[in-house]
């Protein structure tokens, strides 16, 4: 039987509506790059903001995708990640760097690498611990440094090969140090960390006795010759060294929300304690079809590369056209450009104008940075789209 329905009263703030939020939200706002996204979906615009590709995933994971959902592989895997996922997962490090992993006690599939770092960071942080991170840095390090009550240590990769100082990241070093955090290749800069850089960083770990945790979710991005070294393949770094990765970059992938946490086996008990709490667990059909897609062969790497350096550059061209002043990555798949020719009076503003007149959005560089001041000079574009969307962005660029 219908029945009428009542009006609901306007929505009145609570007097002390502070009183419900907790502390350790109030010091970081949402996503800027998702809310990027949402003006470009609203401006109809070109979006060179959120790292997404707009070309179809790879066939063969579609694919085995299907055929997993339809195996019926469909309920909760076992929490720490599906066992041929997990045995594939080492294959790939056995075979690529000659990396032993035990599938068992060292590996844990989690829902994307950004719950990995947050669940790293919360499973082997205390409040008052100090972490190291390089800027400019992944927006996401601030909060997730927040969420564990930590204190973040910003060490500057300077323009223009976004390099930093070994002294400097030294002085960083104390007795509070909990870990250094590496995103290598890098999001925003695409800088890639060397392996005489990571021996430096493997160095102060053990010297100062914490973790080195990386992000090296864009492994097989790279450029110019450029090489990626794990930190787990660094000597001493097995004990404290704690790898972060996912499906979404390598695989054009993102939505499927599918990473990994490698690390020695004390730390990943903790880490999957976290993990099962945080989600139970990643799609299992999802990771059935990850198996698929650890086991291509070399040739898809190679041409991944060579793909996405043509379209490095292309935008490097189309930014150079455009009169900004890119800075050439030597991996991942973003550029960062310094707009300060333009006399605009922040980053937010190029890119709200540039988003309004040109619709094309980009990320400010502002949100990369511990003290947004410095960031204002710069602006992020990525460039995992196809080349016609691409062309589309320089014929838009063209009434900046």
């Amino acid at each position: 039987m219908a029945t009428e329905t009542q009006p609901q009263p306007a929505f009145t703030p609570h007097a002390n509506r502070d009183r419900f939020r907790s502390q350790r939200t109030h010091k970081f706002t949402e996503s800027v790059i998702r809310e990027m996204t949402r003006l470009a979906i609203q401006h109809k615009a070109v979006n060179l903001a959120q790292g997404f590709p707009d070309f179809p995933a790879p066939k063969l994971l579609k694919d085995a995708a299907h055929e997993a959902i339809d195996a019926e592989f469909n309920q909760y895997s076992i929490t720490w990640g599906a066992k041929p996922f997990r045995d594939a997962i080492a294959a790939k490090y056995r075979n690529w760097y000659g990396i032993e992993l035990d599938p068992e006690r060292e590996i844990t599939v989690c829902c994307g690498a950004t719950e990995g770092m947050i669940a790293t960071l919360l499973a082997t942080t205390n409040p008052g611990d100090e972490i190291i991170v390089f800027e400019p840095y992944y927006e996401n390090y601030g909060p997730d440094s927040e969420l564990c009550s930590a204190t973040r240590v910003v060490v500057p990769l300077r323009e223009p090969d976004w390099t930093f100082d070994r002294d400097e990241l030294r002085r960083a070093c104390n007795k509070k140090t909990k870990a250094i955090i590496v995103t290598s290749p890098n999001n925003p800069t695409g800088r890639v960390f060397t392996r005489e850089d990571l021996t430096y960083i493997a160095a102060l770990c053990q010297e100062f006795d914490c973790l080195c945790i990386t992000d090296e979710i864009y492994e097989h991005i790279l450029y110019d010759g450029a090489s990626h070294t794990p930190i787990l393949a660094i000597p001493g770094m097995r004990e404290r060294g704690v790898l972060v990765n996912s499906m979404s970059k390598t695989y054009s992938v993102t939505g499927w929300r599918v990473g990994w946490v490698l690390a020695a086996p004390d730390l990943t008990d903790s880490i999957r304690k976290v993990h099962d709490f945080l989600t139970v667990g990643a799609a299992h059909p999802l990771q059935m079809a990850g198996v698929k897609a650890l086991q291509l062969p070399d040739t898809y790497y190679a041409e991944l590369a060579r793909e996405y350096q043509t379209r490095r550059d292309h935008i490097v061209s189309i930014l150079k056209e455009s009169g900004l002043r890119p800075f050439t990555p030597t991996g991942a798949y973003y550029v960062m450009a310094d707009i300060s020719q333009f006399g605009f009076p922040s980053d937010t503003a190029f890119a709200m104008h540039m988003l309004q007149q040109a619709q094309v959005a980009a990320v400010p560089g502002s949100s990369f940075f511990l003290n947004p001041g410095d960031g204002h000079h710069l602006i992020r574009f990525c460039f995992c789209k196809k080349h016609e969307t691409l062309e589309l962005a320089r014929q838009r660029l063209k009434n900046l």
